[in-house]
């Protein structure tokens, strides 16, 4: 199991006292500029919420300049490597997730999320199978008599390998009693190439956060089978797995997370931005647009979870015949 390295543990502690001493609204005269950076492809669920945090926070006038930067590549290995060893030239964070504790581990990464400083986790979302208008598959009982039928034959375009979609589509095919190794999974840089692989008929199904596909479902190009969660999301007419007959239930979630190198009062003024973020109506109204879930966790809460989630999903990629 990972630990939180001391220097990174020294500055989440630190972080977390000077936020009673610094308050929000000063975080401008010690942070006027962020470089933040999604691990993925413009478009992706990474890409997302670093837009939208990037708007919340300079609308908030709490970081007056964040610039957004994308790598793509190693279920977001890439640019946490690159995040990890540059030498940044202003104060830096980087978007995370379930798919990079998946690449993380899938990839046997030398770069870990043990490298980095946690700041808060932000949103969690949950994923839908789709498939385009025209399909046979008209409900996931079809899909699921398809996948039985001839695995090999059913492609699924989805995110990066040891991701949350990747994760759900092997445990989707143990649950219904296929052997998860034997499904067809196409890798995608992110959700932006999957919606365009499945609208272009290059794949039979796609799997990815239900809201990359939105606006395609509501024109009615796309045809949502179900969504992963617990529960319905709120105004969208599409059942669950559970409710399709499909016992299981995933949760994606994200978060942010500050260079190893920071100085400290910048890895404070990052965590006072953050926090005036999550209670602002702004970030309750991006929450509410995107349909994400508020699973806000601050820094002293989000180091231990990024413990846990390396060993819940070790597991849950052993579950799906990922490792």
């Amino acid at each position: 199991m990972p630990k939180i390295t001391r220097r990174a543990l020294g500055a989440l502690l630190a972080g977390a006292m000077s936020l009673a001493a610094i308050p929000a609204a000063q975080a401008q005269d010690l942070l006027p500029s962020l470089e933040l950076l999604a691990p993925s492809s413009p478009g992706s669920g990474y890409d997302q919420l670093a837009r939208a945090v990037q708007g919340v926070l300079q609308a908030r006038g709490t970081v007056p300049a964040v610039e957004v930067t994308n790598v793509a590549g190693g279920g977001g290995t890439v640019g946490l490597a690159q995040f990890v060893t540059s030498r940044p030239r202003k104060p830096s964070a980087l978007i995370v997730g379930f798919a990079l504790v998946g690449g993380v581990l899938s990839t046997k990464s030398a770069v870990t999320l043990e490298d980095v400083t946690p700041v808060a986790r932000l949103m969690g979302d949950v994923d839908a199978i789709v498939v385009p208008a025209s399909s046979d598959i008209k409900t996931l009982g079809d899909l699921i008599a398809r996948v039985k039928s001839d695995p090999g034959a059913v492609s699924w375009a989805g995110g990066s390998i040891g991701g949350v979609d990747h994760v759900t589509a092997g445990l989707f095919a143990k649950t219904v009693g296929v052997d998860p190794t034997a499904i067809n999974y196409v890798v995608h840089a992110g959700g932006g190439e999957v919606l365009a692989s499945v609208l272009g008929g290059h794949a039979t199904v796609g799997i990815s956060g239900y809201e990359e596909f939105r606006a395609q479902v509501d024109s009615g190009d796309l045809r949502a089978l179900a969504v992963s969660g617990e529960a319905r999301i709120d105004g969208v007419d599409v059942p669950t797995f559970r409710e399709a007959g499909v016992d299981l239930a995933v949760q994606n979630w994200r978060g942010i997370v500050a260079n190893p190198k920071a100085k400290e009062a910048d890895v404070a003024a990052l965590q006072a931005a953050i926090d005036d973020m999550v209670k602002s109506p702004e970030w309750a109204e991006a929450l509410k647009t995107r349909g994400w879930i508020d699973s806000y966790r601050p820094a002293a809460e989000f180091g231990p979870f990024l413990q846990s989630e390396t060993t819940r999903i070790g597991q849950a990629l052993k579950d799906a015949g990922v490792l």
